[in-house]
C-alpha cells in the first residue's frame, strides 16, 4: 500500500514551525515509515513542487501577493491541508499593526524601494483557501503535531483541548503570576496545549497560542484595569490576541 504523499511549506514567517518538525529527530524516522514526504524545501533540495498530496501543512500568514498565489496552489494539490501555527490560523503577531497604513508605513522603513514591494495586509489561510485543519503555536508543540499526523493517517481529524492555559497552570500547581505576582498574564484568555510553559518557568504569557474557546476579552480588559494595569498596556498586549481566530472550514 502506497505511503500518503505530505508537503510541508512555509508562507510569510519565521519558519519556527518547520524547525519545530525537524526537531522532532529519532520520532522524525518513524514518521517517515508511514507518510512519503514529497515537498519540504526546508529540510530537502530533492523535492516534487507539482505532484499531488494528500496532506499539505503550511505555517506563516498571507502578506502578500506571492503569497496568496502559492497558498492557492498548494490548496489545489492537497486533499487536506493542515493551518501549522498561529500565524497561518490567525495572523497574530503579523496583525498587531492593522491600524497603521500600510504603505506609508513601508515607505517609512524601506525609502521610495518599499513602494514596489509585493506586501499585502495579513490574512490567516482560511481567509484565502478552504482549511481542514488548524495546529496553534508559536511555534507549534512537537506533540500536537505528531498526534495530528496519527490522527489524520487514521482518517480521523484530532481534537485539541481549547479551554485557557491557567487550566494548565493550576495542574502544573504553578503560582498565578496575574493573581499572585501582579503581572499582566493572558494565560486566562489564551488557548492551552503549551502545558504552560512560560508561566512554569516564570514568564507571563503572552498569548502566543490565540485566544482559547470562549475567551472573554472584555471582562478580562475589565478586570486588569480595575487592578490597576495601565490601558495602554492593556490594549498593547491584547493586539496579540485579536483578530478573533478564522474559523476553519472542516470537510
Amino acid at each position: 500500500m502506497a505511503k500518503p504523499k505530505v508537503g510541508i511549506f512555509g508562507l510569510t514567517g519565521c519558519a519556527g514551525d518547520q524547525l519545530a518538525i525537524l526537531n522532532c529527530e529519532d520520532r522524525l524516522l518513524d514518521l517517515f515509515q508511514w507518510v512519503d514526504i514529497k515537498d519540504f524545501l526546508t529540510a530537502s533540495s530533492d523535492n516534487d513542487p507539482w505532484g499531488a498530496l494528500d496532506i499539505a501543512f503550511v505555517e506563516g500568514a498571507v502578506l502578500s501577493r506571492r503569497d496568496e498565489e502559492r497558498l492557492k496552489a498548494i490548496r489545489e494539490r492537497a486533499r487536506l491541508l493542515v493551518a501549522l501555527g498561529t500565524c497561518a490560523s490567525r495572523p497574530a503577531t503579523a496583525s498587531v499593526m492593522l491600524d497603521v497604513e500600510r504603505f506609508p508605513l513601508l515607505r517609512e522603513i524601506y525609502g521610495k524601494t518599499g513602494d514596489g514591494y509585493d506586501s499585502v495586509a495579513p490574512r490567516a489561510l482560511a481567509e484565502v483557501v478552504r482549511v481542514d485543519l488548524a495546529i496553534s503555536g508559536c511555534p507549534i508543540e512537537e506533540t500536537q503535531f505528531l498526534e495530528a499526523v496519527s490522527e489524520l493517517l487514521a482518517g480521523n481529524l484530532p481534537v485539541f483541548q481549547r479551554y485557557p492555559v491557567c487550566s494548565e497552570c493550576r495542574m502544573r500547581e504553578n503560582n498565578c503570576l496575574l493573581l499572585e505576582k501582579g503581572e499582566l498574564c493572558w494565560g486566562p484568555l489564551t488557548e492551552a496545549g503549551c502545558n504552560a510553559r512560560c508561566p512554569s518557568l516564570g514568564v507571563a504569557c503572552i498569548g502566543c497560542r490565540g485566544p482559547a474557546d470562549d475567551a472573554n476579552v472584555d471582562s478580562a480588559r475589565s478586570m486588569l484595569l480595575k487592578q490597576g494595569f495601565a490601558a495602554r498596556d492593556v490594549e498593547r498586549k491584547l493586539k496579540i490576541l485579536t483578530p478573533d481566530p478564522v474559523k476553519v472550514q472542516v470537510h
